[in-house]
């Protein structure tokens, strides 16, 4: 076992240059890695990296006392609650902190309205305001539970932002336990609460007595502690527990999970796959394994709330300071460019082919590899992977044992085992998912982590790796620029890896809707609502022009059908379909379906922005007929509202 001193010095040994952490070796200085790990060794041999940490902190802030990140996304300003609750907390409190916390004050959560609200079906009350991940927009669990800590922490918990911060955790905490990052209900199905999101609320929520959720909230973390094997999950249920740890079922699990992060440790410290005990795991373990001699997270008496959070109506939200308008002359720049990019659209050429292979696998236990390849057959002139950097990118958004949720690593073993064989540089696997950022745990429980070890294979954390900003070249969202992962803009060929899945608001979630998980969590937090409310065919054609995949592979060996992308039931279909043009290859998959793919917003937008070609009669059909392979789906509950409507020459013909 490694002990506390070997820890602080492997994190002292991933510093970055210039001062500070990223969340991966080798990665610039991020702020929020560079938070943890200053907790972490304050007080140790290592304090002039903590310093330089700090000093690399202070080179992002603003005027106006908030932080983001100088490389990032100007809009996600949720970094500031984490640096205000580090300076506190190592004593450093002055140099314009107070600036700090009251611009932390000012920043506050978007309203729903009804219209945003009416196809949520959502069981939390949406009129409490918090924190969101950036400006001006909705609040989520995790944002909101560290700017409460932080206020706190600073002396601010009596005021009514703290207070109503406090209230909406609670409202969105489980009476069964836990939280996750915002929602406990949508479209009337209950989703999972989540270790970390669950374990910040807990230390947010500090002091708040008498509240039943929050003794539910406990109660989870104990479980998750008595049974998970994941670094990350250990260490936050540590952390929160050892903060709550008022009774005697919390006391003695204490011991217990110090051996089982010793345990974790112990498999992760020396991965070289992107997948071990990075700066952030490597900080919160050590931050967790030293609560006995002091715990950096619990809040001093001084930082009560003033009352209990769930005590009577609290007083409305202080008004905060708006976003200031973008000056005249960068207003018109932004409509220059929209106008250029417009015009450009109109003369993008179209994929050099359209074609759409079928094959038939009857299982996961055929001879995928040899499918691949039988199908690459028709796509090597168009996409050589000889030489190149080659990412893939699947779906992996949650795991459940039960249910067919994300590609296959059966499948993605097949595609890395085809990239080998045509003599690709590198073969890199990378994903973002929207609803969990904990991606290591979601890799090892998905069966994916053996596929990366098996064939030596990197892993990259798409929502925490940097940021680049590129000009949004589809501009449907109103955003000018759009940051994508650097994995993914630097990829030289980029594959998307979905599988075949419903969905109960863009109808079907293939090749296209996959691109989603190519912008980093860091920059629209999770689980990403903003592309949602900027409109599901608007955010995924913006991605989709500005980084164009250079082929799609779709899992339908099994799919998902009803109500998808996550409640929906398996549906064996027994296909591959493969193709060089996204939008062609996902109306093939629609078709196959059942779905008609011109009544899909998203592909007849696609097909607009000449993204691909739509029509059945301009996409040659390679391997299987769609007619031998086809096998309708279910529909998603309610999708007909979301649909296109019917054209008449369609209403003519039915």
């Amino acid at each position: 076992m490694p002990s506390l001193a070997d820890l602080h010095d492997r994190l002292a040994a991933l510093v970055a240059p210039g001062g500070g952490w990223g969340y991966q070796p080798g990665q610039p200085a991020h702020l929020e890695p560079t938070c943890l790990a200053a907790l972490a060794l304050a007080g140790t041999r290592h304090e002039p990296l903590v310093a330089a940490g700090l000093a690399a902190i202070e080179a992002n802030r603003l005027s106006d006392g908030s932080y983001r990140l100088a490389r990032g996304r100007p809009e996600a300003a949720w970094p500031t609650a984490l640096i205000l609750f580090t300076r506190h907390a190592l004593g450093h409190a002055g140099g314009g902190l107070a600036a700090t916390a009251g611009r932390l004050l000012a920043l506050e959560s978007r309203a729903v309205d009804g219209d945003e609200s009416a196809d949520m079906a959502v069981d939390i009350d949406l009129s409490i305001r918090g924190w969101g991940w950036a400006e001006e927009n909705f609040a989520w669990v995790e944002p909101t539970a560290w700017a409460c800590l932080a206020l706190r922490r600073a002396g601010f918990g009596d005021h009514p932002r703290v207070r109503e911060g406090l209230r909406l955790l609670i409202d969105r905490a489980f009476d069964s336990g836990g939280a996750n990052y915002g929602n406990r209900v949508v479209l009337g199905r209950p989703t999972e609460p989540i270790p970390g999101p669950t374990a910040v609320m807990l230390l947010a929520l500090q002091g708040v007595a008498d509240e039943p959720r929050v003794e539910a909230a406990k109660g989870y973390l104990r479980v998750v502690g008595a049974k998970s094997t994941d670094l990350e999950h250990l260490a936050w249920a540590k952390l929160a527990l050892a903060a709550h740890a008022a009774d005697a079922g919390t006391c003695e699990l204490l011991p217990e999970l110090d051996g089982r992060i010793a345990a974790a440790l112990c498999r992760d410290l020396d991965r070289a796959d992107g997948l071990g005990a990075g700066p952030v795991r490597l900080a919160l373990a050590a931050l967790a394994l030293d609560t006995e001699r002091r715990n950096t997270f619990v809040l001093p008496a001084m930082a009560s709330p003033g009352r209990e959070a769930g005590e009577g109506p609290l007083p409305g939200p202080t008004a905060g300071a708006r976003p200031e308008k973008p000056p005249l002359l960068d207003r018109v720049k932004s409509r220059f460019r929209g106008w250029v990019v417009r015009g450009l659209g109109k003369v993008r050429p179209l994929p050099p082919t359209s074609a759409a292979h079928v094959a038939r696998a009857d299982s996961y236990e055929s001879p995928l590899a040899d499918i691949l390849a039988a199908q690459f057959e028709h796509f090597r002139p168009h996409v050589p992977l000889v030489g190149r950097r080659v990412v893939l990118k699947p779906n992996l958004v949650e795991y459940h044992r039960d249910k067919v949720i994300n590609t296959d690593p059966r499948v993605i073993d097949a595609v890395i085992t085809l990239c080998k064989r045509e003599g690709a540089a590198e073969v890199v696997v990378a994903e973002g998912p929207g609803h969990w950022r904990n991606v290591q745990f979601l890799v090892n429980e998905s069966g994916l982590g053996a596929v990366l070890e098996k064939h030596g294979v990197r892993f990259v954390d798409l929502n925490h790796d940097e940021p680049v900003k590129l000009p949004n070249l589809g501009r449907l969202t109103g955003l000018d620029s759009l940051y994508l992962a650097r994995t993914v803009a630097e990829a030289e060929v980029l594959i998307s890896l979905p599988k075949l899945k419903t969905h109960h608001w863009a109808g079907a979630t293939l090749s296209l809707k996959n691109l989603f998980g190519t912008l980093p969590g860091i920059c629209y937090g999770w689980p990403k609502n903003e592309l949602h409310w900027r409109g599901i065919p608007n955010s995924i054609v913006d991605i989709a022009l500005t980084r164009t995949p250079d082929l799609a592979v779709v899992d339908g060996i099994v799919g998902m059908e009803g109500d998808g992308p996550l409640n929906g039931t398996a549906k064996p279909v027994g296909a591959v379909v493969m193709g060089a043009d996204l939008v062609a290859v996902d109306a093939t998959c629609c078709r196959l379906m059942g779905l008609p793919p011109e009544r899909l917003p998203t592909l007849r937008l696609a097909a607009d922005r000449r993204l691909g070609r739509l029509a059945e009669a301009d996409i040659p059909q390679l391997g299987e007929s769609i007619k031998s392979m086809a096998s309708p789906f279910e529909w998603p509950p309610g999708i007909e509202k979301h649909l296109l409507p019917v054209s008449p020459r369609e209403r003519a013909t039915a």
